[in-house]
């Protein structure tokens, strides 16, 4: 039974029994309601996420949730379970799914998640098969069945040392293997000789560990498997978690694969990183949506080889921590709930405003027309002063930089990669030390400038690539003569150094940025009031549909990229650092021709 501290508003624990007629609920104006019936393992129907969503749905004037006692789904027969209008039940470990469906035959309910695939769900077997029938993308696989009487005599399994051979399909190390049983979560994943040998073994989160490696290389010889290729996915996996099939909340964590530590915060929390979804793969939300009838769903993508892969489909679950999902959950639900059953049940509810129709707004010459698509140019934030160093080198350690960056090709190069600002520093640092060793050196460059070099290269202690740059220009002709009493003899080629830092995004600027991203989203049919203060109007559910398609670029400046990273946590209501925002959601864009380059503006003022 349910702890009797728990105190979170939940919805009330069912007592009404099936004996006589439905009984009908009200509100307290005396209006009918739809019973919302949640059908669980205890610790799913009374788990955080589903408070904060039945919570949620509780402020809907015409829904009233109830919650079936675990030990009534365990103990009592079907004939005695509450009565809803409407369910929403899933299958955990422990369940009665047997029990569940023959409620559902007897009582008749609008079903949110439909009961019969949930057999296939539990069957990885079956969950691939449904995957390919409908052509989306899965790691290449085969399927070792040991449980059926007609595999037992065949060959169907060669092993090797760096591979295994599984129905003539040849999968090379590193591979994974897959119990047929999605309620089994002991993967392994086996490594060639070449990289160590041994084997990853993935289970279900402990503490702070997800897997462990294990020196055994030979695979498993009882029980069925699913071997499949390994997707190299730099060291992240995507949960997409669907509420229909026209909305997708993704998040990435740290796969368990990489070390089989858990990343998790100051609170314990394991750590999170916001996700935008293409198109395509919110077309892939859509179709598993609809595929296995579960229109509150999650599933795992791969994103490897510039595509994206689906790996695991768990059916019923619920992003944690997350504020904006819940609202957005809720409000989904809700309305599908009432567009479904208030024409039924004689409710005087009015179809609100959907995400997915065309959004009509108001034009300034007085005409209704759907808005189409936004775009935003928008400056960076506060920033440091920026500060510039210029040079004239002639020695040929830079003019030897300048060749391998490919200089030449356009007269000028832009070094602003940790590795290659180390080079120059190594450069500055030789050019200095050989100043220092001989009196008169036959080095051109001026010590003061090069300690400058120097100076500005160290600070930090670092490189990041995003607070400083160098780029070298080549003057064929040497420096231009300065004022008409110069020597006008002819000059050897040289290079101009320009050092630029500084200019960096300031905490304001930070401030700034995530404030405009917050006030952005009031543009947005849906978005209107104090900076759309319910978290999930307008913008921030938009994002998440299928309709919408959100691209940020950015220049490869540091301040504007860091600008462009804190207006996406604003817009979206991000948490966190901005460095992993930056990382997943901007994208680097060619701005040439505009005024952030200072040299392609300059050569097209003569077009203009």
């Amino acid at each position: 039974m349910a702890d009797p501290n728990v105190s979170l508003s939940m919805p009330e624990i069912a007592t009404q029994h099936m004996g006589g007629d439905h009984d009908t609920c009200y509100n307290d104006l005396g209006t009918k309601q739809v019973i919302v019936g949640i059908c669980a393992m205890e610790k799913k129907s009374r788990s955080k996420p589903m408070r904060e969503i039945l919570t949620r749905l509780e402020e809907f004037e015409y829904i009233h949730a109830i919650v079936f006692p675990e030990d009534v789904i365990l103990n009592e027969p079907v004939e005695n379970w509450p009565i809803c209008d409407c369910l929403i039940s899933f299958h955990s470990k422990g369940f009665p799914l047997d029990k569940a469906v023959a409620y559902s035959n007897l009582v008749r309910p609008f079903i949110i998640n439909d009961l019969h695939m949930q057999y296939d769900i539990q069957d990885r077997r079956k969950v691939y098969s449904i995957l390919q029938q409908e052509g989306i993308e899965l790691p290449r696989f085969a399927i070792l069945d040991r449980d059926s009487l007609e595999t037992k005599c065949n060959d169907d399994l060669v092993e090797g040392d760096d591979h295994v051979e599984v129905k003539g399909e040849v999968f090379n190390k590193p591979f994974v293997e897959k119990p047929v049983s999605a309620e089994d979560h002991n993967i392994y994943i086996y490594y060639p000789t070449s990289a160590g040998g041994g084997s990853q073994r993935l289970f279900r989160k402990i503490g702070s560990r997800s897997s462990v490696y294990s020196p055994e290389s030979r695979i498993r010889k009882t029980g069925s498997y699913i071997y499949e290729d390994f997707m190299p996915t730099d060291g992240t996996d995507v949960k997409v978690y669907t509420v229909g099939p026209d909305y997708a909340h993704a998040e990435a964590r740290k796969s368990p694969a990489l070390d089989g530590k858990v990343e998790r915060d100051s609170e314990g929390k394991e750590i999170r990183y916001p996700v935008i979804l293409n198109n395509a793969e919110k077309l892939i939300a859509r179709q598993v949506c609809l595929a296995f009838k579960q229109t509150v769903c999650g599933f795992d993508l791969l994103r490897a080889n510039g595509k994206s892969y689906v790996c695991d489909v768990n059916g019923f679950s619920f992003v944690k921590n997350s504020m904006k999902y819940y609202d957005d959950c809720a409000k989904i639900l809700g309305n599908m709930i009432l567009r479904e059953l208030a024409p039924q049940l004689h409710i005087p509810w009015s179809m609100p405003f959907q995400l997915d129709d065309p959004p009509i707004v108001p034009t300034t010459f007085g005409k209704m027309m759907e808005l189409r698509c936004v775009v935003a140019v928008i400056r960076h934030g506060d920033r440091t002063p920026k500060q510039k160093m210029k040079m004239e080198v002639k020695h040929p350690k830079f003019f030897e930089i300048f060749e391998k960056y490919d200089g030449f090709k356009d007269s000028h190069v832009k070094l602003k990669k940790p590795k290659q600002l180390q080079e120059v520093l190594d450069i500055s640092r030789y050019l200095l030390g050989e100043i220092e060793q001989k009196p008169d050196p036959e080095i051109e460059e001026k010590k003061s400038k090069l300690e400058q070099l120097k100076a500005v290269l160290e600070m930090y202690g670092h490189f990041s690539g995003i607070n400083r740059k160098v780029q070298l220009k080549y003057q064929p002709k040497g420096r231009p003569r300065r004022s008409s009493s110069d020597d006008d003899s002819p000059r050897e080629p040289s290079l101009v150094l320009i050092l630029k830092w500084g200019g960096e995004l300031t905490p304001a600027g930070r401030i700034q940025a995530e404030e405009l991203g917050r006030v952005f989203r009031c543009m947005y049919p849906g978005g209107q009031g104090e900076y759309a203060g319910t978290q999930g109007l307008g913008l921030l559910r938009l994002h998440s549909t299928f309709r919408h398609d959100l691209k940020i670029y950015a220049s490869d400046e540091g301040r504007v990229q860091m600008t462009a990273a804190a207006f996406a946590k604003g817009l979206l209501a991000l948490e966190g650092e901005l460095t992993p925002i930056l990382v997943q959601m901007v994208k680097s864009a060619n701005t040439n021709g505009l005024l952030d380059n200072d040299h392609d503006s300059r050569d097209r003022k003569s077009v203009v």
